[in-house]
């Protein structure tokens, strides 16, 4: 499955599940048919978020970037952040912030660090 053309926000369905819903948003399935595909509705790991990419025909670059402006992302990325309350995942994609717990944001959501992974297709 190729990365979507037009992104639509999913909330993430429970607090831990910001990765799935971020690979859904990505690929278009559904967020529990993305749970089934990573086998947890818990944290995902990188590996897990990697894993998960590669079986839905998603491409990225195997390569970690901090990032602190909005203008430093490339069109498409899935970012990391580090939150006041744990690290959480995001999607960034066509300057707009796709967020799992925020909804769709003009600027990061609250976070103190902050990395990326281009995806590429």
């Amino acid at each position: 499955m190729p990365l979507v053309e037009n992104v639509k926000h999913i909330y993430e369905p429970n607090p831990l599940a910001c990765g799935q819903a971020v690979l859904a948003m990505l690929s278009g399935l559904d967020v529990y048919e993305v749970i089934k595909l990573v086998n947890t509705e818990k944290e995902t790991t990188l590996k897990d978020m990697k894993i998960a990419l590669t079986r839905l025909g998603i491409l990225y670059k195997n390569e970690r970037v901090e990032v602190k402006n909005k203008g430093d992302l490339p069109r498409v990325a899935m970012l990391s952040l580090e939150t006041p309350k744990c690290w959480h995942w995001s999607l960034f994609f066509d300057n707009k912030f796709y967020d799992p717990e925020y909804g769709v944001c003009d600027d990061f959501p609250p976070s103190n660090r902050r990395y990326f992974w281009e995806i590429t297709g």
